[in-house]
C-alpha cells in the first residue's frame, strides 16, 4: 500500500544550524500522526515542503506516492491544508472566501459546509477582516476539511480556538480518521496530539529525534505540581516517591516535578490534609530540556537558535 506521506533524507538548510535535516518519515494511509516539537523546530519547514511551497536542499518527498516537487498541483488535490498563518482575505465575506475555495476546488459538499460552520459557530456573512483571531482560525478548518480530503495537513491548528471548539476540532480530526482520511497535526502542545493521534513524531532542532506509539508518551509526560500542606508534609515519602524529583519545600508548601502517572505522589501524600493542589504542564522547550539530559540534551542556545523555522 502506498503511503500517506514518504520522505527519505529531507533536507532544507537556512544556514547556522537552522532548518530541517535529514527526515526520514512515513504515514502510514488512514493513520494520525502528531508532530510533536517545540516552536521554531522544523515542523513548519517540513509542512511547506510537502505541500510544495519551498524546495529541498535535499531529498525527496512525496504523498500518495506524488512527488511534492514535480507533482505540487496534483498533490494538492488530495490535501486538506491548515497553515499556521491563514492568508488575509481583507474585505471579503467568509461565504465569499468559501466560495472562492470551492471553485478552485469545482465545487464542494455545501451541505457538509453548513455543518462544519454550525458545528465552530462560525458566521461566514462576516467580513474576514472583522473575524477575530478565533474567528480566522475556524474558517481556516473550515476550509482545509470542506472537501473531505484523502490527507489532511493541520500547523498548529487550534492556534485562537476556545476549548469548547477545540473539543469540536478534535472530534471532527477522529471522524475524518474514521472515515479514512490521513492526519499529519502539527503542535508544540503534547496534551493536544494525545487527542487524536496513533503515533507521535517529536522534533527538536530541526532532526526527528523520536518517533513513538502513543503509549509510549508517558516517558516524556511531564508536570509541575504545588501542593500546600495543612501540617508538616511528609517530604520523605514525596522523594521517594517512583516518579517525583525536583522536590523543593518552603516551610507547609512542596513543589515538584511528577514524570508519568500521578498515583505514586497521591499514595505518598495519602493521610495528609490538604489546603491546595496545583499542577500544569510545561512548555515543551522545558520538556526537552528534561528529557534529553544525555549527550543530546537540547540547550537552550539550540532552540534560540531555531526561532522562525
Amino acid at each position: 500500500m502506498t503511503a500517506a506521506i514518504s520522505t527519505s533524507g529531507l533536507s532544507k538548510d537556512y544556514g547556522g544550524g537552522r532548518g530541517l535535516f535529514d527526515l526520514d518519515l512515513e504515514v502510514a494511509d488512514g493513520e494520525v500522526l502528531g508532530y510533536l516539537g517545540p516552536n521554531g523546530a522544523g515542523k513548519t519547514t517540513t509542512i511547506r515542503l510537502l505541500m510544495g511551497m519551498i524546495h529541498p536542499t535535499a531529498g525527496p518527498a512525496s504523498i500518495f506516492g506524488l512527488d511534492c516537487q514535480r507533482q505540487e498541483v496534483e498533490v494538492k488535490k488530495h490535501v486538506g491544508y491548515v497553515p499556521g498563518e491563514l492568508p488575509q482575505f481583507g474585505g471579503l465575506r467568509g461565504s465569499e472566501v468559501v466560495a472562492y475555495m470551492a471553485g478552485l476546488r469545482n465545487g464542494v459538499d455545501e451541505e457538509l459546509v453548513e455543518q462544519i460552520c454550525k458545528r465552530l459557530d462560525l458566521n461566514l456573512g462576516l467580513r474576514f477582516r472583522e473575524y477575530s483571531r478565533g474567528n480566522k482560525q475556524k474558517l481556516a478548518i473550515l476550509l482545509g476539511f470542506m472537501h473531505r480530503p484523502r490527507l489532511l495537513i493541520l500547523d498548529e491548528p487550534t492556534g485562537g480556538l476556545d476549548p469548547l471548539n477545540q473539543q469540536e476540532f478534535y472530534q471532527m480530526c477522529r471522524e475524518a480518521r474514521d472515515a479514512g482520511a490521513t492526519v499529519f497535526l502539527s503542535s508544540h502542545i503534547l496534551s493536544e496530539v494525545e487527542h487524536v493521534s496513533d503515533r507521535v513524531g517529536i522534533i527538536r532542532a530541526g532532526r526527528l529525534v523520536k518517533m513513538a506509539k502513543l503509549s509510549e508518551l508517558h516517558e516524556i509526560r511531564v508536570h509541575r505540581v504545588e501542593i500546600r500542606f495543612a501540617g508538616p508534609p511528609p517530604l520523605a515519602a514525596i522523594r521517594a516517591a517512583a516518579g517525583v524529583d525536583r522536590v523543593e519545600a518552603d516551610d507547609h508548601l512542596v513543589r515538584c516535578t511528577v514524570h508519568g502517572s500521578f498515583a505514586p505522589l497521591m499514595s505518598a501524600v495519602a493521610g495528609t490534609e490538604i489546603l491546595n493542589l496545583s499542577s500544569h504542564e510545561p512548555s515543551l522547550e522545558e520538556v526537552f530540556l528534561t528529557y534529553y539530559r544525555d549527550g543530546s540534551e537540547l540547550s537552550p542556545a539550540e532552540i534560540e537558535a531555531g526561532k522562525g523555522v
